[in-house]
């Protein structure tokens, strides 16, 4: 086998000198040879350790935070369809919002349309009712329109309220700005009076109407005649008038003088004493000897008149015929308007002041009538609706009107 050739660079390496710490070689003074870790020099770098700028690291770290980025949006991890529902109901609502602010543009226009033409103080309120809103007035066609009108002057009482709700109504005119009219299929109403708009616009707060029965209000209270302060009695039936409105009639009628006699006007008019009046008499010789003188009194007494002469002539007699509760009973069930009327005398007698007899006599009963009565009838607005039917409830008089093919607006 023929040797391998020699190397001239083994015959260098052998003349240098040995490197510092190596084997055969000497130990460098003061310095210590420590192990090199290799694992640690290319092991992965630490969050927080520092590391030199690397335009591979710095790459790297890019996607990283795009990644997050992405990770981060409530949208990323959302499948397609869900997505397209979303934008749907989104789409949706804005529709919806759009038609309710095109019913509440047109409630507006419509509320200032009846208050200039009823001439109305404050403005009614309207409720436009169906959804869609644009689809109904594209299609010429309102489902439902509520209407209330608040105080409403009526002759010589303002209705509370009034309400009426139409349906199918028809639209005429050109859209979107041009509606010119409307024709009602059907509409039902309301008309309120209330009791307290009537206690203080009839009898300025001295009467306080209620109701005693369905189609019967009635009225107590002070009133003011011959400047005495007397309290009144009525009952005022509600009828209706024709198709077009209502009316009352008073009856029952009572002014009371307390503690002295009752007044009652009208066609089978009276003056009738009170119990405590009647009692007074009775026992005052002077009073009941006056009543025992006339004649008309003695008659509607039912008192023989052989008994009253005695009576007359004896303290004793006299004691015996009015002593008894059965007199005084009568004497209260005696009708002394036309006695008065022709002894005017009388009146001063038994203690009854002759001016407020004279007044209340004088007072004709259509007088006090008026003070109570009232009446509604329906504008010429309002000349194609029919009132149906007349109520009296807790708080007031309710009527209920109705119509059908109704025209309204400008081109009726």
């Amino acid at each position: 086998m023929q040797p391998r050739p020699r190397n001239p660079y083994d015959e260098l390496a052998a003349l240098a000198d040995p490197e510092p710490g190596s084997e055969g070689g000497p130990e460098p003074a003061g310095l210590t040879v420590l192990p090199l870790d290799l694992s640690r020099m290319y092991a992965e770098p630490e969050d927080d350790a520092w590391s030199p700028p690397d335009h591979r690291r710095a790459g790297k770290g890019r996607r990283a935070r795009r990644g997050r980025r992405r990770r981060r949006s409530p949208f990323a991890a959302l499948p397609r369809l869900a997505k397209l529902v979303f934008a749907l109901v989104v789409c949706v609502g804005f529709l919806v919002l759009a038609d309710r602010c095109a019913a509440m543009y047109a409630e507006k226009k419509a509320r200032q349309a009846l208050q200039d033409e009823l001439h109305l103080a404050a403005a009614p309120e309207v409720d436009i009712h169906g959804f869609p809103f644009l689809t109904q007035v594209l299609d010429k066609r309102l489902e439902r329109v509520d209407v209330t009108v608040p105080h409403v002057a009526a002759d010589r009482i303002s209705l509370a309220k009034v309400q009426a709700s139409a349906r199918n109504i028809t639209l005429t005119g050109d859209l979107p700005n041009d509606i010119r009219s409307a024709v009602i299929g059907d509409l039902h109403g309301r008309i309120t009076l209330s009791f307290d708009d009537m206690n203080r616009e009839l009898a300025a707060s001295q009467l306080k109407f209620s109701r005693v029965s369905g189609d019967t209000v009635g009225a107590d209270g002070r009133l003011t005649i011959a400047g005495q302060e007397l309290r009144v009695r009525a009952r005022a039936q509600v009828r209706l008038v024709g198709s077009s409105g209502l009316s009352t009639d008073v009856d029952g009628m009572s002014l009371d003088m307390p503690g002295i006699a009752t007044y009652r006007p009208g066609r089978d008019r009276g003056l009738t004493l009170h119990r405590e009046a009647a009692d007074l008499i009775s026992r005052d010789t002077a009073r009941v000897k006056a009543l025992l003188s006339v004649p008309a009194v003695v008659e509607r007494l039912g008192v023989p008149k052989e008994d009253v002469a005695a009576a007359l002539r004896s303290e004793e007699k006299l004691h015996e015929l009015t002593g008894t509760p059965r007199f005084a009973e009568q004497l209260t069930r005696v009708n002394l308007v036309d006695v008065v009327a022709d002894h005017p005398w009388l009146l001063s007698k038994i203690g009854i002041d002759p001016k407020l007899v004279t007044g209340l006599l004088a007072m004709r009963p259509p007088e006090l009538s008026d003070r109570l009565s009232f009446s509604y009838t329906l504008p010429r607005e309002a000349r194609m609706l029919r009132v149906r039917d007349v109520r009296v409830e807790k708080d007031g008089v309710v009527a209920t009107v109705s119509g059908v093919e109704l025209a309204v607006g400008k081109g009726r």
